[in-house]
């Protein structure tokens, strides 16, 4: 479908031609009439279906849950008792839905995996991604929480229940027309449920196939992390170069992306 259109498309070869081939933006769609040649309108209306869907999905927490066996997944939901609440009222989905059936632990950090508002995203990628990070390296991981109707600030009330000095948090994103299965990760150092603000965070965005692939994903997740516990602060303070710099190119045995 991001393939460069023919020229009963949009006519002749033009100057637009490298940037389509360079990207899937709609740029450039050309006429007919007044309007939109019909393979394009048809395209549009293909994205949207895709990305209406990805925020309707359910999350299917059984299969996330036998893939990530081997590292005791933990289940918990928040307020938000449907997904039409859950799109309806964010609030809901910040808050823990207690009991939660969490306790505290001997960890550094716990992964927290959300549905958010692309459960294909998560369905597709967490598991391969939470294996990255949970395998190896310093970092002494809680076990992971699978979370549904979630949103990024429930993992600071999962990060207090287990006892965790950092939270990363991987969740569906909000799809695109050029996306819906984009995952993205967020980690906080000493999270306040309720209280934390989004510039204490450090986010992770565009992991998919055709974004940031997972292996690169981790080794910045990984990295951002143990900086993170290092100097005992996320969010603006914190930069990305720094830490991956700091890690080596090597970072936790990942290979850099060339």
């Amino acid at each position: 479908m991001n393939e460069p259109p023919g020229p009963t498309d949009r006519g002749p070869s033009d100057s637009w031609d490298f940037l389509r081939r360079a990207t899937p933006a709609r740029i450039a769609l050309g006429r007919v009439g007044d309007g939109l040649p019909t393979q394009r309108v048809l395209e549009f209306q293909l994205a949207h279906a895709k990305a209406r869907d990805a925020v309707h999905a359910e999350l299917d927490a059984d299969a996330l849950a036998q893939a990530l066996a081997d590292f005791g997944p933990r289940r918990v939901a928040s307020e938000a008792a449907t997904r039409a609440e859950y799109l309806q009222r964010p609030d809901l989905g910040r808050r823990l839905s207690m009991p939660a059936g969490l306790g505290p632990v001997a960890c550094d950090a716990v992964l927290v995996i959300a549905d958010g508002l692309s459960a294909t995203a998560v369905q597709t990628q967490a598991a391969e991604l939470s294996n990255l990070l949970l395998t190896g390296g310093r970092i002494v991981w809680a076990p992971p929480v699978i979370a549904r109707q979630a949103r990024v600030a429930l993992g600071d009330a999962v990060a207090a229940a287990v006892g965790a000095r950092l939270v990363v948090v991987l969740i569906g994103e909000r799809p695109g027309l050029s996306a819906s299965d984009s995952l993205g990760a967020y980690l906080t150092y000493a999270p306040r449920p309720g209280l934390t603000r989004d510039a204490e965070r450090n986010c992770i965005s565009n992991i998919r196939p055709g974004g940031l692939s997972l292996p690169e994903a981790a080794r910045r997740i990984r990295a951002l992390a143990a900086l993170a516990l290092a100097r005992e602060q996320t969010g603006v303070a914190l930069k990305e170069d720094e830490a991956l710099a700091l890690a080596g190119p090597d970072v936790l045995g990942i290979e850099p992306r060339r």
